[in-house]
This record gives C-alpha cells, sequence and structure tokens, in this order.
C-alpha cells in the first residue's frame, strides 16, 4: 500500500509510458516545467546510445558490445531555456538533442533496445538518475522495470492513425520527405516490437492511470495528470 501523504517536490517521481507519438515527451516535458521538477526522456537515452554505435561501427546485433558501450557513455538531461526543445540529452558531453531525432536513428533504435543486457544497464542508469526524486521519467518501460515503486504513474496512448499523424507533422516540419503511410507502417512495426520483446515489454503497470490523448490538447492531458495526483495526495481516488 502506498503512502497517500503529499510528498515534497524534492521527492516527487512521476512515470509516464506508453507508445512512439502519443505524445508523452511533449506531456512529460510540460508536466515537469509547470511544477518545476527534472525530467527525463528514457527513450532519448537508447536513441543517444544507438548513434554512438552507428557512429562506432557496432553491430547493432551484438549485445556483448553494445553493454560495453552503454557501460562506457555518459548521459544526462540538460536544461536550456533559451533553445526548443528546452530538455536536452547531452552524450558524453555533446548536445545531440537533434541529431538522435533523425530517421536513420528511429529506424535502429528498436534493435538496439531490444536486447536484455543493453536494457537492464540502461535501466540501472536511468534508476540512479531518477532514484533522488524531484523528476519526471517518461519512456516504455518506466512504471514496470525502472520505477516500479513509482507513487506516480500514467499509461499514455492514442490512436494509431493520431500517433501517426502527429509524428507526420513533427517530421515534416523537421524537413523530412515522408508519407503519412509510411510513418503508420513504422509506427505499428514499432509497437508490435516494444510489446513483445522479451526483456520489459512495453506494457500498462497495473497501477498505472490510463490516458487516451486521442483529439486532446497538451495542456488538457496536463491538467487530467495533475488533477488525479491531486485526488491522490488529498487520500481521495486511488490512480489506476
Amino acid at each position: 500500500m502506498r503512502d497517500k501523504k503529499a510528498r515534497p517536490a524534492s521527492e516527487t517521481v512521476i512515470a509516464i509510458d506508453g507508445p512512439a507519438g502519443a505524445g508523452k515527451s511533449t506531456v512529460a516535458q510540460k508536466l515537469a516545467h509547470v511544477l518545476h521538477l527534472r525530467y527525463l526522456d528514457t527513450g532519448a537515452m537508447y536513441r543517444a546510445l544507438t548513434l554512438k554505435a552507428m557512429r562506432e561501427g557496432v553491430d547493432l546485433d551484438d549485445e556483448e558490445k553494445l553493454m560495453s558501450l552503454a557501460l562506457r557513455t555518459q548521459m544526462r538531461t540538460g536544461y536550456a531555456s533559451g533553445r526548443k526543445p528546452i530538455y536536452r540529452m547531452i552524450m558524453d558531453g555533446e548536445d545531440v538533442t537533434e541529431v538522435i531525432r533523425s530517421r536513420e536513428v528511429s529506424t535502429h533504435v528498436s534493435q538496439v533496445a531490444s536486447h536484455p543486457g543493453v536494457r537492464r544497464e540502461m535501466a540501472r542508469k536511468q534508476y540512479e538518475i531518477a532514484e533522488r526524486g524531484g523528476i519526471v521519467v517518461e519512456g516504455r518501460d518506466v512504471g514496470t522495470a525502472v520505477l516500479p515503486s513509482a507513487p506516480f504513474k500514467f499509461f499514455i496512448t492514442a490512436s494509431v492513425k493520431e500517433r501517426a499523424r502527429r509524428r507526420y507533422q513533427e517530421m515534416r516540419a523537421d524537413g523530412y520527405d515522408v508519407s503519412p503511410k509510411s510513418i503508420e507502417h513504422e509506427m505499428v512495426k514499432r509497437d508490435h516490437q516494444d510489446s513483445t520483446r522479451v526483456t520489459n515489454p512495453l506494457k500498462k503497470a497495473p497501477d498505472a492511470q490510463l490516458l487516451d490523448t486521442t483529439g486532446k490538447t497538451v495542456s488538457q492531458v496536463v491538467e487530467e495528470i495533475l488533477e488525479q495526483i491531486q485526488k491522490y495526495q488529498a487520500g481521495g481516488e486511488e490512480l489506476g
């Protein structure tokens, strides 16, 4: 039974999971900003590792080499108020926020993230970053594997068409020549890979609150989360 007493912001841990394109990153970042908490995108960490492996010519099917690479790679989230997005992914001192969103990295990140040993090492890194609290952590297995004891858990989803539409708009805005159908196809493939992998598959934690963002604005979703947190801290309805 979790303690319902309100926690100071410095101890607050909010876990947000969900499939690609559901809007969890945007929601998590705004939530962290509103609550003055740190923010960690665990998916960005896997992307950073994928980028480094590709740069160094590491075989993406070689679990041992990828684990070794993860062990010697430093990752952290930076904050830059004058940049967009304001939360930055720093790998070995380099800001890789934009480059890890390339289509090439996106194509191979599930392959890298599917290795059990890689997931164990990355989960360890993620836990070390989050354990002191005061943070919003988002990804695909945060509530189930990385931070199973987090007091606040949310699983954000949306219809495949809605998620593909959002991703298409993002990629077009970034200058990528893509089609809506190709994005939807890649998204369905990614969903299957994430939900069927042996180690820490994408799934809703039993005690997570399910939020469908289809047709909703970021502000509306953030407000729903804040309301759920306030109810929980007041000793009202249980999350999940």
